[in-house]
């Protein structure tokens, strides 16, 4: 098995992207709608983590026509697909790793991601999260909606076979590739509550795809 750079392997796949994630993958065409329902009403700031062609933001608009969004996506092409499909929109479009981007400190009545954080590892992920937690105004939320698991034996073999993998073809730590490594459920939440979310709920979840809900305080 060949496993690609997260870019390119997003860039390879951007005409066929949004038909894919709406009829192939169980529960996201839902997710998208449930996602956009549970924002917060006066919601006027969001960041969106891997926002990609704007699938979620396609419902959230149809909420919030005049919201402000800041948009981080690795691949360019996809965020110029999001910028064709809503000029109109009050969006800054970041082309950078979310891991190094810059959020600031209480800037957001919310945050999302939708079916991004399934590539990383645990600590990467509560580093993340910590970020998330600091760049969210004193009542905000971070919605993720991702590829979840439940059994344990699962993740340790989906974990196992990147290690063996990225080991194989000589990756180095750091380099982002696309494989799968979701996590469980209650693993996830443990994770995001380790980073300092003092509230976190599974609200919905169709297939593997699953709905949780952090709430700063």
């Amino acid at each position: 098995m060949k496993i690609e750079k997260m870019s390119d392997f997003f860039t390879a796949r951007v005409d066929g992207y949004d038909d894919h994630m709406l009829n192939n993958v169980e529960g996201c065409k839902d997710g998208y709608i449930k996602m956009a329902e549970l924002l917060p009403p006066d919601m006027v700031q969001l960041l969106d983590l891997g926002c990609g062609t704007g699938l979620e933001l396609d419902e959230i608009f149809k909420r919030f026509p005049f919201v402000n969004v800041t948009g981080i996506d690795l691949t360019k092409a996809m965020l110029d697909q999001l910028k064709r499909k809503h000029p109109d929109k009050n969006m800054v479009l970041i082309n950078e790793s979310y891991f190094d981007y810059d959020f600031g400190t209480s800037l957001y009545d919310a945050a999302v991601s939708f079916q991004t954080m399934h590539h990383f590892s645990h600590d990467d992920k509560i580093k993340l999260y910590s970020k998330i937690l600091a760049a969210l105004k004193e009542d905000g939320q971070y919605i993720e909606c991702d590829y979840m698991l439940e059994k344990q034996e699962d993740e340790d073999f989906y974990f196992s076979e990147n290690k063996r993998l990225r080991k194989e073809y000589g990756i180095k730590d750091g380099e982002f590739y696309h494989y799968d490594t979701p996590c469980t459920i209650s693993n996830q939440i443990d994770l995001l509550l380790k980073a300092g979310f003092q509230n976190v709920e599974m609200k919905w979840r169709e297939g593997n795809t699953t709905l949780l809900v952090a709430k700063k305080y």
